[in-house]
């Protein structure tokens, strides 16, 4: 059962996290859910037949697809439908109209998850649910169903990128450049603050054009009598100043007090007066529902980490200065790399990462252990990460992928491939790696790199294991092999890891097993790779350190 502790990643299915949640927890939800618009709508909408299509959906590609009765997809659909609610019956209405496709699937595994993030959504709470225009018109109406469409207050358009080669010729469509935020609230009394941009050179060229001499302050003039003629009723005063007589925005006394400061003037005598307004006290232009002032993560830009959906971290920061205050709980059911979670850190939030993918959630811990160095000295709280040998063992039986990637971060190494891969990986799990120095030799011709190959098994072993790890290692240019194994290696297999001998290193006298055998206890229990101190070299892309004044200090 998850505990809910805010500034902890949880990793897991967020429906099962979530369901263990309290009502009313948190303040603001940002989720970017996995779908791939990079397929042909009708590819999209392709019956399925029973059977299995293209994985679409690396954290879900075994769920977000429509089988035979009795899949997951199935069962949710069923549960869903037969408590007709307003949801049931949108979801009911959808497969009815569109058949049982990938689409159909997705909307399905989304539902009970929007569901579940209403409930835990406070009275003044708001949810931006970040998609593409693939399938927003459903998930538009999907979410007016579960937020009732009263509470529907913005769809924003993300203006990601300025070209794409999608609309290459021959194409016969324009190019898409946008993502969509899908804005509603709990109630109409939500938490909001209006977010500002700065003025563009022509509107300041344009509206500010006057500058005050000796300070050289750029103002405007603007009207101060009252609108539409004055109303008495509306408390509009009538008064004559400077020699003009008129129904005025401001009381008598408050005009004077304007007047000494040097903020109302008469360009000429008898003229109405008009109020100076200085640029540098203006917030800047109120931000609408389009957004083309957020540039995405450039390709050779300090924010990437390599994650492919990688989210620019303005983005989330404007979304949570928008809808949420210091002190808040900001959630992402769909952490990916923690754009989400490492922006609301930065600015005074407490957060809920959830990802169902360990590789995804190492990434999250790297990214604000490196981000935020002081915050996070005793490290950070990860609930549903396997904390002894049954654990790993019940993970490996359970999804032996996400049990190569736990072994992987665990040992310091990176996957290799892609979250989903499957089918031929040539014994490759993982790599580490670490710098081997020639002291006879200087500059970058002193350093050799060297790999250290993992390969990780989640069932039964043996010493052919051991012998295609070796022939693994010989073939990648490896320096040392690693095998992982659930249970304790057998006399044979410690023999013929034994046979394959040692690695020795340019310089030094030391030398470290050529294969080496650690179980899924060992890893629990600390046990590390017996290698070459890796010189400082990181696990992951580092993350930029949090700029100054941004660094927060919150407990966790």
């Amino acid at each position: 059962m998850a505990e809910f502790k805010p500034n902890t990643l949880y990793y897991g299915d967020n429906l099962t996290v979530l369901r263990d949640f309290p009502a009313e927890c948190v303040d603001l939800i940002y989720l970017d859910p996995p779908f791939n618009s990079n397929r042909n709508y009708n590819v999209l909408f392709r019956e399925s037949k029973g059977t299995e299509s293209e994985a679409q959906i690396q954290a879900f590609e075994d769920t977000w697809h429509w089988g035979m009765e009795g899949s997951t997809t199935w069962d949710v659909y069923t549960e869903i439908v037969s408590k007709q609610d307003d949801v049931g019956k949108m979801l009911q209405a959808f497969v009815s109209a569109l058949g049982h496709n990938d689409v159909t699937a997705y909307l399905t595994m989304m539902a009970p998850r929007l569901v579940e993030l209403r409930r835990v959504l406070k009275p003044a709470g708001s949810i931006y649910l970040h998609c593409d225009p693939t399938a927003s018109h459903y998930l538009k109406v999907l979410m007016d169903a579960v937020f009732g469409a009263a509470n529907f207050v913005n769809e924003i358009v993300w203006k990601r990128q300025t070209s794409h080669n999608d609309a290459r010729q021959g194409a016969k469509h324009f190019g898409r450049l946008h993502d969509v935020l899908l804005f509603y609230s709990k109630s109409r009394d939500r938490n909001w603050e209006q977010q500002y941009r700065p003025y563009d050179e022509e509107y300041v060229e344009k509206f500010y054009r006057h500058v005050e001499p000796g300070t050289g302050r750029h103002y405007t003039l603007s009207d101060i009598t009252a609108p539409g003629g004055g109303n008495p009723a509306k408390g509009n005063p009538h008064y004559e100043f400077l020699g003009v007589e008129r129904w005025w925005r401001f009381s008598e006394s408050r005009m004077k007090e304007l007047f000494d400061e040097g903020r109302i003037i008469q360009t000429r005598p008898g003229a109405v007066p008009r109020q100076k307004r200085y640029l540098d006290e203006m917030p800047g232009m109120p931000i609408g529902s389009v957004w083309e002032d957020v540039k995405p993560v450039q390709a050779q830009g300090s924010e990437r980490l390599g994650y492919p959906t990688q989210k620019p971290e303005a983005l989330l920061e404007r979304v949570i200065r928008t809808s949420s205050n210091e002190g808040d709980v900001v959630l992402d059911p769909f952490c990916g790399c923690g754009t989400a979670v490492a922006a609301a850190h930065g600015l005074g939030r407490n957060w809920i990462g959830i990802d169902i993918t360990y590789l995804a959630v190492d990434l999250m811990k790297n990214r604000l252990m490196t981000t935020f160095p002081g915050d996070f000295k005793k490290g950070i709280h990860v609930d549903g990460e396997p904390a002894d040998e049954a654990a790993a063992l019940a993970l490996a039986e359970r999804d032996k992928y996400q049990f190569q990637f736990w072994a992987v971060a665990k040992l310091g190494g990176t996957a290799r491939g892609g979250e989903n891969r499957k089918g031929a990986d040539q014994g490759v799990d993982g790599v580490v790696g670490f710098p081997d120095v020639d002291p006879d030799k200087s500059g970058k011709s002193a350093i050799e790199w060297r790999q250290v190959i993992v390969s990780v098994k989640g069932g039964a072993t043996g010493p052919a294991h051991v012998r295609d790890l070796i022939g693994t290692v010989e073939s990648q240019g490896g320096a040392i092999g690693v095998l992982v194994t659930v249970h304790q290696p057998t006399k044979a297999m410690v023999e013929a890891a034994a046979e394959a001998g040692v690695f020795m290193p340019i310089a030094g006298d030391k030398s470290y097993p050529k294969i080496q055998l650690i179980t899924a206890g060992d890893i629990v229990h600390g046990k590390t790779i017996n290698m070459p101190s890796r010189g400082g070299l990181p696990q992951y892309q580092p993350a930029p350190r949090a700029r100054r004044g941004r660094q927060t200090a919150l407990d966790v």
